[in-house]
């Protein structure tokens, strides 16, 4: 996978807006301004911070310890960091991007939720 469909398909998904807040070589995307995942421009094989559950975060990082690493520069019990060089099936990485958007959504507020309802 490409940083191009990586961009894609987080950007289809409602309320998502992008940005380069930490310099040119790190793409954040949040949903509401908060943050879902943050992806590395500059790294070859492309690397990704994701939100996850803490408990899936462990699952995940035991069952693919070589791609699924403790968030980079994040909240290692909240966050992981995926190397996509292949070896992730793509469904497995959509998923963990709706995992970690959904994450996020239901940490809104209500008003943000109602605001998101709307768009």
């Amino acid at each position: 996978m490409d940083i191009e469909t990586y961009r894609d398909y987080c950007l289809s998904k409602k309320g998502v807006t992008e940005g380069l807040p930490f310099g040119p070589d790190n793409l954040v995307l949040k949903l509401m301004g908060k943050i879902f995942t943050i992806a590395s421009l500059d790294e070859v094989p492309l690397r990704v911070n994701l939100k996850c559950d803490p408990e899936r975060a462990i699952s995940l990082r035991d069952e693919y310890p070589e791609t699924v690493l403790p968030g980079y520069h994040m909240n290692k019990v909240h966050w992981n960091t995926l190397i996509i060089d292949g070896s992730l099936q793509k469904t497995l990485i959509f998923e963990l991007v709706d995992h970690s958007y959904n994450l996020i959504r239901e940490g809104l507020t209500k008003k943000l939720k109602e605001e998101l309802d709307l768009l």
